[in-house]
């Protein structure tokens, strides 16, 4: 499984989404994580970031709203409790992980 993070440089909440997916994705084996800097809107159509951080599994936005468009700006997502955080919880998280897991 590939796990891309896209980032706008130095976004703050990329690092989080990467803290949360290394604690998920740790002893699992062919399990990678990369991470790249998207800095224009034609790259952020090119490869699917629909805000930051953007969390792709082997190429595929498990939390893409329908009708979003891609952006270079930050990208909130739904918490825990209701609450609005800067990157997926990492309950969120391990259910797409599993969904992932389970359709390969």
């Amino acid at each position: 499984m590939e796990l891309t993070v896209l980032a706008v440089p130095d976004c703050p909440n990329a690092s989080v989404l990467q803290q949360r997916l290394a604690g998920l994705v740790a002893g699992r084996p062919g399990v990678t994580v990369t991470r790249r800097d998207i800095t224009d809107l034609a790259e952020a159509a090119r490869w699917g970031m629909y805000g930051s951080p953007t969390l792709l599994i082997d190429g595929r936005d498990p939390f893409a709203v329908p009708g979003t468009t891609p952006a270079v700006a930050c990208r909130l997502y739904k918490g825990e409790n209701g609450s609005v955080e800067g990157a997926p919880a990492v309950s969120a998280l391990r259910q797409v992980l599993e969904q992932a897991d389970a359709s390969a």
